[in-house]
């Protein structure tokens, strides 16, 4: 049997998945060692509108929870203030408010124009894309898209939800489990479009434990381990 460097996949097949190590296609992610660029477990009012510009919909903080609400068929939006440029993940912990039922939705590397609305961005949905699906697309001409119907969404549950790049790889969790991983042939200028965001698009929804990470990897040389 060919000798196997620890460096390619394969090395350690049937080894126990432990949190300090994440798999994904190509990388491996080292979530203990990711550098935190912003992180807000519950919500104040002052601290909601030092971090985001409301754009569209109604907003507001309730009992430590940022409330989204937009009944109109049209992204309801809070865009950062701040920038985040780079390799980044974006995650929150979000829920639909009954009697909504979908579209929990949120961005990265984006930009928004107060009379075009958004711009460049990553987006990914939760219960959306109109049929329920989880799904990803690139703004604004949403030549890149994907979706599945796969994930067993439940109104009014909380989930972990988030959206990660490692240059013109896109990848999506929902509660830690990668939904999508997505290679952009043409991708967004990261250095220059940093906006993140929150969006209900006809739903309302609310969220805490906002995080932005510097996520800390290596890439690895996938290999399979001869099985017979």
């Amino acid at each position: 049997m060919k000798e196997i460097k620890k460096y390619e996949r394969g090395y350690d097949v049937g080894e126990k998945i432990t949190p300090d190590k994440i798999r994904l296609t190509g990388f491996d992610l080292f979530p203990e060692k990711y550098e935190t660029l912003l992180s807000v477990d519950e919500f104040t009012k002052e601290r909601f509108e030092e971090l985001f510009d409301v754009k569209t919909g109604e907003w507001c903080v309730e009992d430590g929870w940022v409330i989204g609400k937009n009944p109109d068929m049209c992204p309801g939006m809070i865009v950062s203030k701040g920038d985040f440029f780079g390799n980044v993940m974006f995650e929150i912990t979000a829920s639909t408010i009954p009697p909504s039922t979908h579209d929990i939705n949120i961005m990265i590397h984006g930009e928004w124009d107060d009379e075009k609305g958004r711009g460049n961005a990553y987006v990914t949905g939760l219960e959306a894309f109109w049929h329920g699906y989880i799904g990803f697309e690139k703004s604004p001409k949403y030549d890149l898209t994907a979706a599945t119907a796969l994930f067993d969404f439940e109104p009014g549950r909380e989930y972990k939800f988030s959206i990660m790049n490692l240059g013109n790889r896109i990848f999506v969790f929902v509660d830690d489990k990668m939904c999508f991983d997505i290679k952009d042939p043409s991708p967004i200028d990261a250095e220059k479009y940093g906006k993140i965001g929150v969006e209900a698009f006809s739903s309302h929804l609310k969220f805490k434990n906002l995080r932005v990470y510097r996520p800390a990897y290596e890439k690895v040389r996938e290999y399979y381990c001869p099985e017979f």
